[in-house]
């Protein structure tokens, strides 16, 4: 007789992660006590210790790599999670989350209640000590963390879970345990002059098995290497992980294109640039014989584009004096669009013609139809899709900011003011 494995493996494209269940000696291990610890880095929150639905930003002694970003702030939420992102907005609960478990949590009802945080300079440990559900409190208290190591690590610690996570009501609150990134896109509204509005993408979640959350288990997210890390055009181009990564020279950057700094790739044309996956720049590492190579390489493509300029300008109008060629092509096309009309005329007069157009039409339109339908639902199931993109970045200043996928309501949260700093403002009109 074999025990059954405690932990699993999971891949999710930017992470993987590994699940631990009581019997698993690493569970415990996970678990940081934080009693036993240096006092004087220990904190208790006394804000969050004693509200609901706030947050408060923490400065963090090292960077942290969050899907290949290297994050020195994060906000800690009373509601069981931290915002890793750069803006507080309404929708905080939406995206751009590190979930242990995101609910209802009302640290105010009872004193026992608190939000504690301990940062040692290699992780930050954050844990919501015998927090109560605000719409259930009956239900008993809850104690679990995060810790977030500097190598981008992230460890999901449960020391005391009352009832299964998938019973807890989401009505007022998400109901959350995993990780969410997103990038933002700002749109400038044309009838407001100097007011943008930005709208939040989200482009990965990691969602994890809430079945899987009980007293004493533990969860383990490792990093996936991410295009960012690339800093050079041939590490980038040649790198074998599980993005396609794309150099832009005009950035210096390697992405995938879903990143935080996707409003610069798309600014900078650096998706058109990247269709030639080619490196300009030769690298100094390649031997003298090479070079010759290169630069043909290089020589040939620039004819290529050369010519590539030159093909479109004959299928645009003249906008000047048309040339021997521009005028042939609309001779040409004059004599096409005279010749069907004066045959036409000699012709018996008959419905067939009438009807095959009339046909076509029809099925041209059904088409078209069909193609838009298709396109809705890809587009729908796929919003990370290109084409998806292409309509949220270009799409006019007068369509609605678009709503976020999945997730029930998205409860208002209140910033807890830092000492001795003004609070950010934040004009109306740019809701996430």
């Amino acid at each position: 007789y074999q025990l059954p494995p405690s932990s699993e493996d999971t891949d999710h494209n930017y992470y993987t992660s590994k699940t631990y269940s009581p019997s698993d000696p690493m569970s415990k291990d996970l678990w940081v006590n934080i009693d036993q610890m240096d006092k004087d880095k220990v904190k208790i929150h006394g804000i969050l210790s004693n509200t609901h639905r706030q947050a408060a930003r923490v400065n963090l002694s090292f960077d942290f790599p969050f899907y290949g970003h290297f994050l020195r702030e994060i906000t800690v939420a009373t509601g069981g999670f931290i915002y890793t992102g750069d803006v507080v907005h309404r929708m905080l609960t939406a995206t751009q989350y590190i979930a242990p478990l995101m609910a209802n949590f009302d640290p105010s009802v009872s004193r026992n209640s608190t939000v504690i945080y301990f940062d040692n300079g290699t992780a930050l440990v954050v844990q919501w000590d015998h927090v109560h559900l605000q719409d259930n409190y009956n239900l008993g208290s809850f104690t679990f963390q995060a810790t977030l190591h500097n190598t981008g690590r992230i460890v999901f610690a449960y020391k005391e879970i009352p009832i299964e996570v998938s019973q807890i009501s989401s009505v007022n609150h998400p109901v959350k345990v995993g990780l969410s990134d997103a990038f933002v896109v700002v749109h400038k509204i044309q009838q407001i002059p100097n007011v943008r509005r930005r709208t939040i993408y989200e482009y990965h979640r990691v969602e994890l098995t809430k079945t899987k959350i009980t007293n004493s288990t533990a969860v383990e997210m490792m990093p996936l290497p991410t295009c960012l890390q690339f800093t050079s055009c041939s590490a980038c181009i040649s790198s074998q992980i599980n993005f396609n990564c794309s150099w832009c020279h005009r950035l210096n950057r390697c992405s995938s294109g879903f990143d935080r700094h996707r409003q610069d790739w798309v600014d900078n044309s650096c998706p058109d640039e990247t269709k030639d996956k080619m490196c300009d720049i030769v690298d100094t590492t390649y031997l003298y014989p090479f070079t010759t190579t290169i630069v043909a390489k290089t020589t040939s493509r620039g004819k290529e584009a050369t010519a590539g300029k030159e093909t479109p300008s004959t299928s645009h109008p003249p906008t000047s004096v048309p040339t021997e060629d521009d005028t042939k092509i609309a001779l040409h096309l004059r004599d096409n669009q005279v010749m069907p009309a004066d045959s036409a005329v000699d012709r018996v007069p008959g419905t067939h013609p009438l009807h095959t157009g009339l046909i076509l039409g029809i099925l041209l339109v059904m088409l078209i139809m069909i193609a838009g339908v298709l396109i809705t639902v890809y587009i729908y199931h796929h919003p990370t899709s290109a084409a998806s993109l292409f309509l949220i970045e270009r799409r006019p200043s007068r369509w609605p900011a678009m709503k976020f996928r999945r997730g029930s309501g998205h409860p208002a949260y209140a910033e807890v003011e830092p000492v001795g700093q003004e609070k950010e403002g934040f004009i109306e009109s740019e809701q996430c």
